[in-house]
This record gives structure tokens, sequence and C-alpha cells, in this order.
């Protein structure tokens, strides 16, 4: 028989342990006070932050800035646990809008490291700073400037086992920039500098300006000039002054900057950095079409929504947050980056060769998204009922798309058939009226085609240089888009099943059937509770009727579940879709002519994400004259 061990009295733990319990759980690392103390400093109304290292940050930390202050009364308090100026009852706390709030961090630190600090108010009343010590209280006035500054010394002295965790200094140095480049990315206003062993290692002047030009220059600054280049504005919502309790923005990196790890990702909520999974999921999901295998994207992304629809205190670091309506915020979030991605970059070329405005020139508008379904001149016609899309003197014609035939719009019915023999195609429902007209020539992003090369590629002159388009792979991403805005306008039409199916579903999955019926109903799914641990699948999208129900049904619950929002159903429709458009696109080694070989470049620049085919490959490429010169050595 197992003895049982003696039993221990129930007793109040001293302060002191208290606090180093604490600190296990928000010091982690050099890094870790770093991102607390630069918290506090930007909560102070600080305008340039200066971070000085010893060791990595093991034997000293200096957080410097140039603040509000403390005035000296305050001083022995914020040392204290759980004492704080940025709450004061729960309403506080449940509209968190500053960067720290808990009351612990100066408390944890200081039980684990000797900590001093060295602060000033600027008024008439305290002519002087003032130095506190946090091992012994003792309190000192000493010269400085308006603002704070804490120093850490010899981190987890007092707790030695702790100390024998940490890695080599350069190591522990690179998590401490990284701390600080995450604030850097939110704050472009505030400067900040980075010195260690006495050498200025990063600095980021503060960027002056309004609007995403102050963010541009920063990410240019701490992301690099690559970034920049290769990424598109986010802004959401589009239109000005249109109300959203869900405000997004930032920059999406291009498909062709994606990266084989996810490092180059950044989210802030509120000004707060953090690692959400709604955030990466629905930024992950708006580059579904465009991304090729598994590459990962790059984005700088920024949400900020009322505080008190979000919940910051979840995590001791801070690093993860709880949304009241995540699906709201999925939902922002997609809508933002995929608007940012769906417009065509050959409208950009011509940015740095068309002429300055003059006064009496009015200059260029910037470029919007097309209105859907607004074939040019030369674009190809819509083909008939039961026509096949392959048939590429139907796709080619030059005439006008028949918008103003008046023909009856056909409905969509019944599953796509993936071999795309007769393909169900509605008309356009934009009226003849608005179909823009083509694009003067000297305005032709992607220029004017030359020549056909092998039967795979088109060559085209543009006033950059050469244009080099894979014809079957931008042909593809055309098809597919129109597919996917004709799917869209009929909405999700639900179709019941004769047999209801049913399944041994997770209590999990019970749940989220009863709560999220809406969502479910608007994905055309109908899933009813048959016991505590069974549910039916009664109706599908009639788009995916042929598929397994009970498979589709879990992974739009799984979803449901982890991310407040589900593209199950969209993904399969779309998938069914490329594979259309993939047969109904024009194929290799077909001859084209000039005209034809035009219309598709002008369609090419007017289709959302037309950059890039259903399978994430580039469909163009831009060689400059700068390059050809290169190849031929001219110059040299």
């Amino acid at each position: 028989m197992t003895s049982l061990p003696p039993r221990r009295p129930i007793r109040e733990l001293p302060d002191e342990l208290i606090s180093q319990i604490a600190a296990g759980e928000v010091v982690e690392r050099p890094a870790s006070v770093v991102r607390e103390l630069v918290d506090n400093a930007l909560d102070a109304g600080a305008s340039h932050v200066t971070v000085r290292l010893l060791g990595g940050g093991i034997r000293l930390i200096a957080v410097e800035d140039d603040g509000i202050g403390i005035p000296r009364g305050e001083l022995p308090q914020a040392l204290k646990r759980h004492a704080t100026s940025k709450i004061a009852s729960l309403n506080d706390l449940e509209s968190v809008g500053t960067m720290g709030f808990r009351g612990e961090a100066l408390a944890a630190i200081a039980s684990v490291a000797e900590v001093s600090l060295l602060t000033r108010v600027d008024t008439d009343a305290e002519p002087h700073g003032w130095l506190l010590d946090a091992r012994s209280g003792a309190l000192e006035p000493t010269a400085r400037t308006r603002g704070t500054t804490v120093e850490v010394r010899e981190l987890f002295f007092a707790t030695p086992a702790r100390r024998k965790f940490l890695k080599s200094d350069p190591t522990e140095l690179g998590h401490c920039i990284e701390a600080v480049r995450r604030h850097a990315l939110a704050r472009p206003d505030v400067g900040f500098a980075i010195w260690h062993e006495g050498k200025l290692v990063a600095q980021w002047r503060a960027a002056p300006g309004e609007g995403l030009e102050p963010l541009r220059q920063r990410l240019a600054d701490v992301l690099g000039e690559d970034f920049i280049q290769q990424a598109v504005a986010v802004d959401w919502p589009i239109e000005a002054g249109a109300y959203s309790a869900v405000r997004v923005w930032g920059f999406a990196g291009l498909p062709d900057a994606a990266r084989s790890r996810n490092d180059m990702q950044f989210a802030y909520v509120n000004g707060r950095y953090v690692r959400d999974k709604v955030i990466t999921h629905a930024a992950r999901s708006a580059y579904e079409d465009v991304l090729h295998g598994h590459r990962q994207p790059v984005y700088a992304l920024y949400v900020a929504l009322d505080p008190t629809r979000v919940d910051v205190n979840v995590h001791p670091t801070k690093i993860e947050v709880r949304f009241r309506d995540s699906r709201e915020v999925h939902q922002a979030v997609l809508h933002a980056v995929e608007a940012a991605l769906a417009a065509p970059r050959a409208q950009q070329l011509n940015d740095t060769t068309r002429p300055a405005a003059t006064g009496t020139e009015p200059a260029p508008a910037p470029w919007a998204p097309p209105a859907r379904q607004t074939p040019l001149a030369f674009a190809p016609r819509e083909p008939e009922v039961g026509q096949r899309v392959s048939d590429v003197g139907a796709l080619w014609g030059q005439t006008a798309a028949r918008a103003s035939s008046g023909a009856t719009p056909a409905a969509w019915a019944g599953a796509p058939s993936p071999s795309a023999s007769a393909v169900p195609w509605p008309e356009p429902a934009t009226p003849a009226d608005a179909v823009p007209p083509p694009l003067p020539e000297g305005d032709w992003p992607l220029g004017r085609a030359i020549a056909q090369l092998q039967g795979v590629y088109i060559l085209a002159e543009n006033a950059q240089g050469l244009v080099v388009v894979d014809m079957h792979a931008a042909h593809e991403r055309i098809v597919y888009e129109r597919l996917k805005q004709q799917l869209d306008a009929h909405q999700v039409q639900s179709q019941p099943l004769l047999i209801p199916a049913s399944f041994a579903a997770t209590p999990t999955e019970v749940a989220t059937a009863e709560t999220a019926g809406e969502a479910l109903q608007a994905l055309g799914l109908e899933i009813t509770a048959l016991s505590p641990k069974t549910l039916a699948v009664r109706a599908v999208p009639s788009t995916l009727a042929m598929g397994d129900p009970v498979e589709l049904a879990r992974s739009v619950l799984a979803e449901l579940a982890q991310h407040g929002a589900s593209r199950v159903v969209q993904r399969a429709q779309h998938e069914l879709l490329a594979t259309m458009a993939c047969h109904g696109a024009v194929r290799a080694n077909r001859r084209l002519t000039l005209d034809e070989m035009n219309a598709l470049l002008r369609q090419m620049e007017v289709t959302e994400r037309s950059d890039q085919c259903n399978h994430g490959r580039p469909t163009w490429r831009q060689l400059t004259l700068r390059e050809l010169d290169a190849l031929f050595l001219r110059g040299r």
C-alpha cells in the first residue's frame, strides 16, 4: 500500500514569493522585460524610446523615455504588486486602451533582478528628478530631464535556476531587438533606438505625416524596402466615411513575396502586437486563390475596434486576445486583404512613366477595382448555354459582350461539371451603357502584343520593355474569376437531401451546430441535432450536392468552432470552378492572332487577381530595358 505524503498546512505565501511566481509568467527572458518597459514608456506618452543593453539584456536593461514621468509621492507605489494608474474599476478593465494595465510587471521584475527607477515630472513643484532603488527603497534627488528611466541589472540573480535556461548573449539580444521592432511597427510616430555594449545596433526615427504614409516609411525602415516594394496597401472599409465596427489597415505582401516561413507576419489589435488564430486564418484565407503551394504570406495588419469588444486580459504576456464577435473580425480582415490583392498590378506599371501632372493637366485618377462583368471591346464573348468554354473562336471574337442582346439570364442550376462540356453561363448583370471604353493605346499597362512564342507565351511591348505572358495561365484566371462572379451573383442555393445524413458528433460539434445556425444557413447547410450525440445533415449547397455531406459538415463545424467563420463551402465550390476554368482555358500550342492576344492582355488588365493563375503561379513577368541591356552587356 502506497504511503500518503505528510500533510502540509494551508498558509499564505510571502509577498516576495508571490512576485517571483508572477515573474515566472511575465518574465520569460530579457526580451519580456524590454516589452513590459517599452509598454509603460508608450503609455506615458513618450515620443522617443531608447533601450540600452549589456550582455544581451542579461546584465543590464535600461529603457529611457521622454514621457510624463512619475510624481515623487507615487514612486514607492509603482513597485508594489498590482499597483497601476491605468485601471481603477471593472469598467476600466473591460475597456482597456493602454498597452499595460495589470500593474505587476515592475514588482515581478524587481523580485528577480536589481531595479532602479529614475524619473522626473516637468513641473515647478519638482525642479529635479528622483532615483528610487527597488531593493532598499532609498529615494534620492538627481538630475534628469522630463521622463523615466528604468534600469534592470543582473536578471534572475535571485533565481539562479531560471538564469541557467537563458540562451547565449547574441540570441537574447536578437529577441530583445525583435520585441522593440514589434513596438516600432505599431507606433510610427515614436522614435526608437537600441544600444548594445555602447554601440548603436538599430534606430528608427519618428515618421511624420498622416494616413498610411508614416506607416509605409516605418515598415520600410524596419522590414526593409523590399517589403514595401512588394506589398499593397490595405484600408478597410474602402469607401470613405463608410461605417464598420472593425477597421483594418496596413500592408499585405504580394504573392510573389511569400516565404517558406511565417516569420514576416505582424498583426496588431488596437496597437497591441498579438498572435491570434482568427486574424491569421482570415489573412491566410485571403491568399488562398493566389498563393502557390504551402508558401506563407507576409503582411503587417492593424485592426481597430471598440475596446469593449475585445478582451486583452487572457494571457499573462498580453500576446493573445479574445474577440466578442470573432466572425466579425474574421470577415473584416478577410475582405480587407482580398480587396487589396484583387487589384491587377499591371495598372501600376504606367505610374512611373506617365508625365507628372501640371497646373493645366489634371493628375491621373488612382486605380479603382473595375466593376464586375464589364468586358472591353476586345473582350471574349460570353458563350451560349451549352457551348464549350474551350471554343477559342467563341471566347476571342472581336465583338463586345452581349450585354445589350436582351436575352434572359440563364439560371445556375445543379452542380457544375468538371468536364465543362456544358457550362451554364448567365448573362452579365452590368448594363450595356456601363461598359467602359477600351484604354488608349498609350495607357495599356501590359502593352501591345508583338508575337507568340512556341504557342505558349505572348510577347508584348510596353513603355518599360518586354512583357512575357503565360497565355493559358492568364486565360485560366480570367475564366475562373468570371465563374466565381456568376456563382456569387446567385448566392448559395441550398438543396435538401432526400435522406438526411446522420453522424456521431462530438460535444463541440453539437454545440457549434446549435449556436451557429445563421452562419450555417448562409453557407447553404442545414444541420440539426437528432440526439445529444448525433447530428443530421438535411441540406447542402446545390453546387456540392454530389460530395460527401458528412465530411463537408464536419469541416465547416470545425472551422466555425475555431475561427467563428468558415470558408469550407466556398473553398470546395472554387475548387470545382477552378477545374472548369482549367479545362475551359485556351490551351498551349494554340495559335492566336494579334487581335486575340491583345484581347487577352486587355482583359488581364481589368480582371481581379489576374497576376496569378488559379494555382498561385505568376501569369506574366516584366523585363525592363535595363534588365535587357544587362543581358547583352550594353553600356559596359
